[in-house]
């Protein structure tokens, strides 16, 4: 596996993953509605090549098989970063996939100075075990009016460098 930076060349990729990997991760959580909904507000062309144009830094994990993976990552200040995205293609799960594209992105923020990545995940997703594993701390928890009457009822964890 290899990761390089994602180039605005690649948001049909980053749409394809995300559309693969939604189903699966929220299909349990949200309705479907709000899944078709999400994907818009969050993965439409425009939307991603403003975050490439605002200093969001994607990386894309490869494998022999090609773009497997993705993540987005922003330093907000002098020492906190954000983890908006990072998804795998649904056959990926469980393969050290997510751990290496964690630690990459990671690694890149302690290089760039930041002290601390936050995240937000759904309360429901079992991603929250993932990111516990791995350093995390549910730093707080928020209900977010995303529109349309939808809300993202998240953790905000907290994982120090």
């Amino acid at each position: 596996m290899q990761i390089r930076k994602a180039e605005i060349n690649d948001i049909p990729t980053i749409q394809a993953i995300a559309e693969q990997a939604w189903r699966p991760t929220y299909g349990e959580i949200l309705s479907e509605e709000q899944c078709v909904y999400m994907l818009d507000i969050m993965y439409r062309t425009d939307v991603l090549k403003k975050q490439f144009d605002e200093n969001v830094y994607f990386f894309m994990l490869e494998s022999e098989e090609g773009a497997i993976g993705f993540a987005a990552y922003e330093a907000m200040d002098d020492l906190k970063g954000k983890l908006h995205k990072i998804y795998l293609r649904p056959l990926q799960k469980s393969k050290g996939a997510g751990t290496f594209l964690l630690e990459y992105v990671a690694k890149f923020a302690q290089q760039n100075g930041q002290k601390a990545i936050f995240l937000n995940v759904n309360r429901h997703n079992s991603a929250v075990q993932f990111y516990l594993k791995r350093g995390f701390q549910i730093d707080q928890e928020l209900d977010l009016h995303v529109g349309e009457g939808y809300y993202m009822n998240d953790y905000i964890m907290k994982r120090e460098l």
